[in-house]
């Protein structure tokens, strides 16, 4: 007697423990049953950096299916005057991805709750809460990427672009004058910052921090950056005998210049008129010889007339 209850006992035994089975356990085709029990994800975390909020979590994996997530949040307001209501995030409705960024979400400085859930076609998870509040306040602020250029005598500086919630503190000293730091805040980046005029061959260090306002909280400084001025002694000796060798070129073309340019004007404007050897008399006549009309036949006489052979010849030697 006392066996057969043994044996109804380990009956009733596995006839349990296979319906526990059969509803906790997915079936063999791997497909999620309708009473299928979903995770919640877990490892739920936030990642808050220079003012961006991100969401993260393990994703829930199931074989042959598409997880999808949902994430909402809770602020202060929500908390104490609506009825602890939750506020879901539309971008991160129903998305594959294990990240949510809430950076446009809780930018008040306020504490926040945060929860997600895993979808399964209509099946839901429980909802995975982040373990207590997240504050934007205290998101970990980082120092600036910086460049420091040394543009002539110019000390210049370019600082990265973060947003237009971040100030920067810029600190700035000749190398060997620590105690005489300057400061010089910048709100707005554009591109270059003009921080200060270099001595000549001297160096100088800078050094910057981030500051968000609305916080109130500033970043540590990055690390310092030294540039050397161009030039100094040998630059300014080279400008000194560049210039010297200048004026030289200047006072020995000059004079050259002056008297070529006089020399054109001389020309353009009053001309010098040459006449030729040829129209030159070598002797003047010793008496001038009047002829008139009536007296045609005297005169005639009176004027030696040359032979061509002789005048071709004396031409020929006036002419060499």
């Amino acid at each position: 007697m006392w066996e057969k209850a043994t044996s109804v006992s380990k009956m009733s035994l596995k006839l349990l423990s296979f319906f526990l089975c059969t509803l906790t356990a997915p079936n063999l085709t791997g497909k999620i049953g309708e009473d299928t029990w979903l995770p919640a994800p877990q490892n739920i975390s936030m990642l808050s950096t220079n003012m961006k909020h991100f969401l993260t979590w393990n994703p829930v994996i199931f074989q042959g299916e598409t997880v999808r997530y949902s994430v909402e949040f809770q602020g202060e307001y929500e908390r104490d005057y609506g009825n602890e209501s939750w506020i879901p995030t539309w971008e991160c409705s129903l998305i594959t991805a294990t990240v949510c960024n809430l950076t446009e979400d809780i930018s008040a400085p306020v504490p926040y709750n945060l929860r997600v859930r895993a979808h399964v076609g209509l099946r839901r998870s429980e909802w995975g809460i982040l373990k207590g509040f997240f504050n934007p306040l205290t998101t970990s602020l980082t120092p600036p990427l910086m460049k420091v250029i040394a543009d002539g005598y110019h000390l210049l500086v370019e600082l990265e672009d973060m947003g237009p919630a971040f100030q920067f503190c810029v600190l700035y000293w000749k190398k060997g004058q620590e105690s005489r730091m300057q400061q010089k805040v910048v709100k707005e980046v554009r591109s270059v910052v003009h921080l200060d005029i270099m001595e000549p061959g001297a160096d100088y260090c800078v050094k910057a921090q981030t500051y968000v306002e609305v916080i109130n909280r500033s970043s540590s400084f990055s690390q310092t950056q030294c540039v050397r001025t161009q030039g100094g002694r040998s630059m300014g000796l080279v400008t000194i005998l560049i210039l010297a060798a200048g004026f030289a070129v200047a006072a020995l073309t000059l004079p050259f210049l002056t008297w070529k340019t006089s020399k054109i004007f001389q020309y353009s404007c009053c001309p010098i008129a040459v006449i030729p050897d040829t129209l030159k008399i070598s002797e003047p006549p010793s008496h001038l010889i009047l002829c008139g009309s009536e007296e045609a036949e005297q005169c005639d006489l009176m004027v030696p007339v040359m032979p061509s052979e002789e005048v071709l010849q004396l031409w020929i030697q006036e002419t060499l």
